[in-house]
């Protein structure tokens, strides 16, 4: 961290991970609508990003979902409903925080399978929070099966990837203790220098 405070490095890393997200799901939005207009399913980074950035930085996670369901929108020209639908409803993601309360972040990162049950907590409270937004603008109570349907590969890529991203040392960790566990690492390794 050097010279940044705690405060500039978590602003620095959401906002980059913002604009990653942003990137990349406006790039699959945009190939979907406009390359694979006929196609079923649709495949978004959104959930997968929004599980790191809790694991990271915990309910600051909420912009990430906002961030790709406007990106989302806006590549697909999407109608002012859908904003509601997409940016509010992304935001149901975040009761994956229920598996740091129940379990500890350490044991989500650590376990494959309390991991993989994590990603796929927030990929269903997001489906059900977009299919509960819709029924705000009249959507039918059976479209839950269409959110579900249509971003089954999303639940795949969500899953497999946030179950890689534990590999690389400090991706899927909460960042407090990443910081404090590689300041002990580089501290004991200057002591040891010393000897």
């Amino acid at each position: 961290m050097n010279n940044l405070s705690l405060k500039q490095y978590k602003a620095i890393d959401l906002a980059l991970l913002a604009v990653i997200l942003a990137v990349f799901e406006a790039i699959t939005s945009l190939a979907a609508s406009k390359w694979f207009p006929l196609q079923l399913f649709s495949l978004s980074p959104t959930i997968m990003v929004v599980c790191i950035v809790m694991m990271r930085w915990g309910g600051w996670a909420a912009i990430h979902a906002v961030v790709g369901g406007l990106a989302f929108c806006i590549a697909t020209g999407a109608a002012p409903e859908q904003y509601a639908i997409y940016c509010v409803g992304n935001c149901a993601a975040l009761l994956a925080l229920f598996f740091f309360k129940k379990y500890g972040k350490e044991r989500v990162r650590s376990s494959a399978l309390i991991t993989a049950g994590y990603a796929l907590t927030a990929f269903c409270g997001t489906m059900v929070g977009r299919w509960a937004i819709s029924l705000f603008f009249g959507g039918e109570l059976t479209a839950i099966v269409d959110f579900f349907i249509a971003d089954s590969l999303t639940l795949v890529f969500t899953v497999l990837v946030v179950l890689i991203a534990r590999k690389p040392d400090g991706l899927f960790e909460d960042q407090k203790a990443y910081l404090v566990r590689t300041e002990d690492e580089r501290n004991r390794r200057e002591d040891s220098d010393v000897l």
